[in-house]
């Protein structure tokens, strides 16, 4: 999200390219997050956390999830529909499972939606956002920019066309990228696969109803 509201990769670039001669009050503005409107599309518990990271930017916290209770929290209002979040919010982060309601729920209908200075983030699956469409909007200039973790094909071949674009930033799926997460990711499947060989209950589960009404 700062990466891409504030055009840090583009300025990189720019830079490296021997382009940066001096100071000028509108090279490469970006987007402000202070007082901006963050759209959360999902609000469990990533979505939740990143609600309370947007705390430190005095942003505006909505969200729309069909699934969450339909209270506000102390750091999140809930988005009456999710037209409604796309006609607010400046940025938008995708925490949503992907299932049949969320295949492409990111479409050229949705981005007609948005805001010009919109910033979309997807860090959950590539197939919730269209991609022929995300390409479309960005180029157009519909949208601001977008950052995605995650894409549609995975990895996007070389000759994709959002990769002619300077308003985007893919990272190739390095969410989880840190040593000690990765660590821990490793621990937490070899508890797994010590606990299935015990014949206990596995501590992850993913699908934890399979033990209803079976004794461990």
């Amino acid at each position: 999200m700062m990466a891409a509201g504030r055009r840090l990769v583009e300025s990189d670039r720019y830079v490296r390219a021997g382009k940066w001669k001096t100071w000028g009050p509108s090279l490469l503005l970006g987007t402000d997050f202070k007082g901006a409107t963050l759209g959360l599309v999902g609000f469990g518990r990533i979505g939740r956390a990143m609600a309370r990271r947007a705390e430190g930017f005095d942003m505006r916290v909505m969200y729309y999830d069909p699934l969450a209770p339909g209270t506000e929290t102390e750091n999140a209002s809930r988005a009456e529909s999710l037209d409604v979040l796309f006609e607010q919010a400046d940025f938008i982060s995708l925490h949503t499972p992907l299932n049949d309601q969320t295949y492409h729920l990111i479409d050229s209908g949705a981005f007609r939606k948005m805001k010009p200075n919109a910033v979309l983030i997807n860090t959950s699956r590539g197939p919730v956002v269209d991609m022929e469409a995300l390409h479309e909007a960005l180029k157009s200039r519909r949208i601001f920019a977008a950052a995605l973790d995650v894409t549609e094909p995975e990895p996007l071949p070389p000759d994709h066309p959002l990769f002619e674009l300077d308003n985007i930033i893919i990272s190739p799926h390095i969410a989880s990228a840190s040593r000690s997460t990765r660590e821990k990711m490793a621990s937490m499947a070899a508890y797994n696969l010590l606990s299935g060989l015990r014949g206990e209950q596995l501590p992850n589960c993913v699908n934890p109803e399979v033990y209803a009404g079976r004794a461990i």
